[in-house]
């Protein structure tokens, strides 16, 4: 009986230390991942945005896999969804 109380309490350090690894990185990534997946779907054609490399651009026509944007008004181009940092507001 002696032997299962030793392991209880070794393991229970970890356990301490997986919650705390938990609610203080996996759960706020999680949540800034939600969050920006919902960003990035409900992107409409004139929303101007940020991109990862810091280009200010206006999106031109929102697709399944990529948006293109528009940089000017002659250029546009096809960026992946995910290298969406923000959206800015007006």
């Amino acid at each position: 009986m002696s032997g299962d109380g030793n392991i209880f309490a070794s393991l229970l350090p970890l356990v301490v230390l997986f919650a705390i690894f938990y609610f203080l990185v996996i759960r706020p990534q999680q949540k800034q991942a939600k969050e920006h997946k919902a960003m990035v779907s409900s992107l409409e054609k004139g929303d101007k945005v940020i991109t990862n490399g810091g280009i200010i651009c206006e999106v031109y026509k929102p697709e399944e896999d990529f948006i293109k944007v528009k940089l000017n008004d002659e250029i546009i181009v096809k960026v992946s969804r995910e290298y969406i940092a923000k959206k800015l507001d007006a």
